[in-house]
């Protein structure tokens, strides 16, 4: 019924033979594969890995690819490149925007059928032009996405953590308000979510009701909990900066209700990759850590699979 899988991003020091290795040896069915270019200045948690480099796509490479699947029979669930293409710098946003058009490219040469990644924010500037932003630059993307046969699956993290991303955040995908001016302007099946749930939670949202609204939009799911720290809520309000009241946790260990999670998954016939994302601070630093989290989190979610 489901895929299980994990993020990639958290293997960032291993090549991609180790991943898809690790993937094979411990029961998972997926994985999702980061595509962020080989040169980069990304400084973000997690962005900047690279397991399989699209610039780099030759024959020979493709070759070694197609190998490294059927070696370790695993598949890929989504390819994962997570800039901001609304970016207000026109230089950047265009790199990222060349960049994600060679990753669509690559999932469809490699027959992955969904690309995972963010709509992108100003965040200096407000909802409205924001959508404006959106209006012109994104339905050419997606109809890129169309004609390869690629479903986009976009996460709905507001990428507004610290202040450096005050006060909008990087990622205008948010909130099923927001979704909905998205799918108007951009009513193609291709364009959809990569849902994560815990996003919900601490934006102080329903994490179920979204599974059961937009079941034809769910292209990708990630698999992460948060934990609110009501003392800290309490002490400096919704109005700060979001990491001074919560933090991400590895499933299970968090405030997301993962029983009627995988209830609504069922009930409106998701089929499809349910991928872990790491990023529990607690479990940084060692690769024992690192790997101890990959395989907690697992344990934990195949209760709701039935294997």
């Amino acid at each position: 019924m489901f895929q299980l899988g994990f993020a990639s991003a958290i293997l960032a020091d291993f090549s991609l033979d180790h991943v898809l290795a690790f993937a094979h040896n411990h029961g998972f069915h997926c994985v999702e594969l980061m595509c962020w270019p080989k040169v980069n200045n990304e400084k973000r948690r997690y962005a900047g890995v690279t397991h399989i480099n699209v610039d780099g796509l030759d024959e020979r490479e493709l070759k070694h690819i197609d190998y490294l699947f059927r070696k370790f029979d695993v598949s890929v669930s989504a390819l994962g490149y997570y800039p901001n293409p609304l970016d207000p710098d026109p230089d950047k946003s265009k790199f990222y925007i060349d960049h994600l058009l060679k990753v669509i490219d690559a999932a469809a040469i490699l027959k992955i059928p969904v690309v995972n990644t963010f709509i992108g924010r100003d965040p200096s500037r407000n909802l409205d032009d924001n959508l404006a932003i959106f209006r012109e630059v994104w339905p050419d993307i997606v109809k890129h996405a169309e004609k390869k046969r690629i479903k986009i699956g976009i996460e709905n993290c507001p990428m507004y953590f610290t202040k450096d991303e005050w006060p909008g955040g990087k990622n205008l995908a948010i909130s099923p308000a927001i979704w909905d001016k998205m799918f108007d302007i951009i009513p193609s099946p291709t364009l959809g979510l990569n849902y994560d749930p815990s996003h919900m939670i601490w934006q102080m949202m329903d994490e179920i009701k979204p599974i059961y609204d937009y079941s034809d939009r769910l292209h990708h799911i990630h698999l992460k909990d948060v934990k609110i720290y009501k003392d800290k809520l309490n002490k400096v309000g919704i109005m700060a900066h979001p990491l001074e009241y919560h933090s991400p946790k590895l499933p299970g260990l968090g405030d997301v209700n993962w029983g009627k999670f995988f209830a609504a998954l069922t009930d409106v016939r998701y089929r499809g990759p349910v991928v872990i994302e790491v990023e529990d601070k607690a479990y940084e630093g060692a690769i024992n850590d690192i790997k101890s989290a990959l395989l907690t989190s697992r344990n934990y979610i195949k209760q709701y699979l039935g294997f």
